[in-house]
């Protein structure tokens, strides 16, 4: 499985991104999709994640309910992460995860930062 993310960038507190993340590869054996971010000097953590079950069950982090949106497109083999309301404390380089019943994947990021 590969995964290319795209769609960061430099945006004020309030504002909306949309963080994209190609799928390719043996797609059939992903059980779930997931973003993660890591900001400077901190642990990386869970912030979505999508289920490939046929209700995509999605679970999202404390920090984010509300204002972060996952979403998947089966049929172009895309990952989304809708942000809005951003906040400074939002700033990482966000990654995409894919995690099949033996391994995981991780693409190598992109960076959000929100400053105003």
């Amino acid at each position: 499985v590969l995964l290319t993310e795209s769609g960061g960038s430099l945006v004020h507190p309030g504002g909306s991104l949309r963080l994209s993340c190609a799928v390719s590869g043996n797609i059939d054996s992903i059980i779930h999709l997931n973003w993660y971010r890591q900001a400077q000097g901190k642990q990386r953590e869970l912030v979505a994640r999508i289920n490939s079950d046929r209700d995509n069950t999605r679970y999202y982090a404390e920090s984010v309910k509300g204002r972060f949106t996952i979403s998947r497109d089966y049929a172009n083999n895309m990952l989304y992460l809708q942000m809005n309301n951003l906040k400074v404390e939002d700033t990482a380089v966000y990654t995409c995860y894919a995690r099949t019943r033996e391994v995981g994947y991780w693409g190598l990021g992109t960076q959000v930062t929100v400053s105003s």
